[in-house]
């Protein structure tokens, strides 16, 4: 689990340890929190390790994979590691654009195909896979957080286009979630209606994305799609970022007046 410390990589930590598999959760920044979620996890029973790396070079993503595998092979990668900068089509920084690629495109791309290349080992054909963590904003494009935007759009169709590299070592498959938590400038109070702007009228659970990683890991037969994990976010079309229309788009809808009766 790449960026598993906090937030909806720790959700997933989770998930996969009470489905008793052995997780391996990578941090960079959030030490405290990755060291604190394992630590808690193993003391209900389950196996969870924190791990450190710079994931984004392939030399630190080659040494990780290599640390990991070192007894075993790895039988799932989730990437779930994200950059995420404001900016636009208009006024977009090249370096700053480079550096959420690098994160969101570029590293989840190699560590499916490290996976792919390590020894076949016992487990048969569809055993290993790895499952990347998009965006509903792929689905239901707007223009903001413009180079975050096209990263996640160039990860979702390589779902399918990795799929057909890797099969059958490797199962690809990816999972789109709506809002989960705040992010960028956004307050609380805005990101408390804003995740309820969806058909369901409610919130996304976390834990309802993370059990649909579990499921994609375990269910041998799926492979090159995508589940979308978003309430129906991605079929309320908006001009712009959730965060900047909630107010419009959760405005009452009032009746139209009835007309008069006529008289007989």
């Amino acid at each position: 689990m790449t960026g598993g410390g906090r937030r909806l990589g720790a959700a997933i930590c989770e998930a996969f340890a009470r489905a008793g598999w052995k997780v391996w959760c990578q941090y960079r920044a959030s030490r405290v929190e990755a060291l604190a979620l394992c630590e808690s996890l193993r003391a209900q029973g389950w196996q969870a390790e924190a791990v450190e790396a710079d994931i984004t070079q392939e030399a630190g993503r080659r040494a990780l994979l290599a640390q990991l595998t070192a007894e075993a092979p790895l039988a799932c990668v989730v990437n779930n590691a994200s950059a995420f900068e404001p900016d636009t089509g208009l006024d977009f920084d090249a370096d700053a654009a480079q550096r959420q690629l690098g994160v969101n495109l570029i590293a989840p791309l190699s560590f499916a195909r490290l996976v792919a290349q390590q020894p076949p080992g016992a487990a048969g054909d569809g055993e290993r896979s790895a499952i990347h963590i998009l965006d509903q904003k792929v689905y239901n494009l707007n223009p903001d957080y413009f180079s975050y935007t096209v990263s996640k759009l160039a990860l979702e169709r390589a779902v399918a286009l990795q799929a057909q590299a890797l099969g059958p070592a490797v199962r690809v498959c990816g999972v789109a979630p709506g809002i989960l938590f705040e992010s960028g400038p956004q307050t609380g109070d805005n990101f408390q209606r804003a995740a309820r702007a969806n058909l369901l009228r409610r919130p996304i659970d976390p834990a309802d994305v993370a059990r649909s990683c579990v499921f994609l890991a375990e269910t041998r037969s799926i492979t090159g799609t995508t589940l979308s994990v978003d309430n129906g976010q991605h079929l309320v079309p908006l001009p712009r970022d959730i965060m900047f229309v909630v107010d419009e788009l959760l405005k009452p809808v009032h009746a139209a007046p009835s007309s008069p009766s006529s008289s007989p």
